[in-house]
């Protein structure tokens, strides 16, 4: 008892320490793991040894894994990507094997070995790469969604490997006859478990909701996962396959989410264990042994695949930067590789010494990867010269739409918020240029007379071409914390004065936002409990006139700029007094303007029925700013008054 305790606290301190190292370096915490097996296994310091107790235990992250993958697989979305998916995702897994086996005939290998790892080698890694789209904003990017097509099918092709990898294995008789027999069993099997176990699912998960217990909820969920993977294996299919299929019959259902955030724990630190022993399996030694083998590997794994992975998408239509970005995105090994290498080793499919040459060609492939697609801009642009010339031309198309404007709007992204934000701009006659990254949608936008076109809003020089430097107003209508922040970064540098309006989810992000220069931060859950309320309270019976006063007074606590308006009298609004009422505007201080070096006080600005609603100075917005304040140059002022007033008042501030 006590050497088990023992062990386990190593592992969980080794585990710890990487992986927070790892997370400070900005890499994926599955790293972390390997390189912890790889130390603390039997082949290096010896800490834990290769128990089968060990490897029982790992095999658990597998089944949870395949079952998170079967939680996400989602009809609506293959049919929504099914070119993407089912076209070039075929292709890519279906070329490698080919390949690959041809590679392994070369060398004398038995094809049914050269299958096996070019299933193992056609899977990419679907948690580094999907953190990298996220966090450099390219998810919704052409090649982004090239990878994630591909990965999606790489995910379903790990089903029908998993089935045909340990019948290749069994000796004797006919091989096609084998693995006919296998495929026909799964089909039954999961045929099965679909139709009867939907029936019997959502009754039964219905119940043990009624129970209004969170851990009996749990135990269910754990019970059901289990369950069908113990079915499977039954069948002499595998665990992970059951897992897959009791994933698909929860996603169908009302508890997918609670599902997906109950499993997760178990799920993370399961996967965790099995990384771990992933890398105990590796030999130092044999690495060292077999080092020229090694190289070759990842000349296959890196430069190989994603040259086949870059003409499959050329060949589909994609121009040549976007072919060669997918290629990098996906010439990586996987983590179901991982899962298909310690199958394909558990069957004895694979000789050890390849086996050893196989696992380390993956894991350097997987340390590379990040650093392959932070470089991706600089390595497409060196061997793709028509990218210059793409890039020249979606610049000049985008500078001639916003040419003949300025004082303008420049709204980043036109999905339905940025549409309804057009139509508000329209009927005010103030001019707009959208930028979004959906082909289809600026076609249609174009086509209907609408100033939309297409460009990447967290790329410098589209923000430049948009007009940048003579636009009145930046909004951000899209929820995404990294993108944002990346176009914040590029406007507080280029244009400090310039209020830029981000959307949000929630909350979350709000103060993050505002600190990289974000004017103001629209949360859709604030705003729509507002009008909730405000709803309820119509409802309720409270007079309108109130009920529009308790909306105005809520946005003036969350949004600084409704307060200066709710302190002035309000009246009717005509046309002919319209030009007379409050409104904002901007005012940068540079070193030669008369206000630099003098208090606020000291400037009056109130004798000119002008507010100071906020002095933003080092990307930091301060309300309701004191008299006392000392006034930089960079200082951004945000002015409340009427047009005539405002004008005086700017005067006051550069001229004296």
């Amino acid at each position: 008892m006590d050497s088990s305790l023992h062990l386990l606290l190593i592992l969980l301190a080794a585990a710890v320490g990487v992986v927070v190292l790892f997370r400070l370096l900005h890499l994926p915490a599955m790293l972390g793991y390997l390189i912890v097996g790889i130390f603390i296994g039997p082949h290096a310091l010896g800490w834990i040894p290769d128990a089968p107790e060990t490897r029982h235990l790992a095999e658990f992250g597998v089944v949870f894994l395949m079952f998170s993958i079967g939680l996400e697989f989602s009809l609506a979305k293959l049919r929504a990507m099914q070119r993407l998916v089912f076209g070039l995702g075929t292709a890519q897994v279906g070329l490698t094997i080919g390949l690959v086996m041809l590679a392994c005939l070369a060398f004398a290998m038995d094809w049914r070995a050269g299958l096996a790892l070019g299933g193992i080698l056609a899977m990419s890694s679907t948690a580094i790469v999907s953190k990298m789209l996220v966090e450099r904003a390219e998810l919704n990017a052409p090649h982004g969604q090239k990878i994630m097509g591909v990965l999606l099918f790489q995910d379903l092709a790990v089903v029908p490997l998993i089935i045909v990898i340990p019948a290749l294995a069994q000796s004797g008789g006919d091989l096609s006859g084998t693995i006919a027999i296998a495929m026909f069993k799964a089909a039954i099997v999961l045929s099965a478990l679909l139709i009867f176990g939907q029936k019997l699912l959502r009754p039964w998960f219905h119940l043990v909701a009624q129970q209004k217990s969170s851990e009996l909820f749990m135990l269910n969920v754990l019970l059901f996962t289990l369950g069908m993977a113990w079915l499977t294996e039954l069948s002499g299919l595998s665990l992970a396959l059951g897992a897959f299929v009791a994933g698909m019959l929860i996603s169908e259902t009302e508890y997918r989410y609670q599902v997906e955030e109950d499993i997760k724990p178990f799920r993370d630190v399961l996967l965790g264990l099995f990384f771990v022993t992933i890398g105990m399996m590796l030999d130092i030694q044999a690495v060292l042994v077999g080092w020229g083998w090694i190289l070759l590997l990842l000349l296959i794994l890196l430069p190989f695949k994603a040259l086949v992975v870059a003409v499959l998408v050329r060949v589909f239509g994609g121009s040549w930067g976007s072919a060669l970005r997918t290629g990098i995105g996906l010439a990586q090994a996987g983590e179901f590789g991982f899962v298909l290498l310690t199958l394909a080793g558990g069957v004895s499919l694979l000789p050890s010494d390849v086996m050893q040459n196989v696992l380390a060609a993956m894991l350097i492939s997987m340390l590379i990867a990040p650093f392959l697609i932070q470089y991706s801009e600089a390595i497409v642009r060196r061997f793709s010269p028509e990218e210059w010339v793409d890039r020249a031309m979606q610049m000049h198309q985008i500078a001639v739409q916003s040419m003949a404007t300025k004082q303008h709007v420049i709204i980043c992204g036109y999905g339905r918020s940025g549409q309804s934000l057009a139509k508000f701009l329209q009927a005010e006659g103030i001019g707009f240029i959208a930028l979004d990254l959906d082909s289809r949608r600026v076609k249609e936008a174009s086509e209907a007379g609408e100033r939309v076109v297409y460009g990447d809003a967290a790329k410098h020089e589209v923000l430049q071409a948009a007009g940048l430097m003579r636009a009145k107003t930046l909004v951000i209508t899209y929820d995404d914390k990294h993108s944002a922040l990346k176009i914040l970064h590029h406007v507080t540098k280029a244009r400090p004065d310039l209020p830029v309006i981000v959307r949000t989810a929630d909350d979350t992000n709000v103060d993050a936002l505002k600190k990289a220069g974000a004017t103001e931060v629209v949360a859709e859950v604030l705003e729509g409990s507002v009008m909730l309320a405000s709803q309820a309270l119509l409802m309720a019976g409270i007079p309108l006139s109130r009920v529009v006063r308790r909306v105005q007074e809520a946005r003036a606590k969350r949004y600084s700029m409704f307060s200066g308006y709710l302190k002035t009298p309000q009246t009717e609004i005509g046309d002919d007094t319209e030009q007379m009422q409050p409104r904002f505007h901007n005012v940068m201080l540079s070193e030669t303007h008369a206000a630099v070096g003098k208090r606020l006080g000291e400037l009056k600005l109130e004798e000119l029925n002008v507010e100071v609603n906020g002095v933003r100075r080092h990307n930091m917005l301060g309300n309701e700013p004191s008299k006392d304040m000392v006034l930089k140059a960079g200082d951004v002022l945000l002015l409340l008054g009427q047009p005539v007033t405002l004008d005086a008042a700017e005067k006051r501030l550069k001229e004296g």
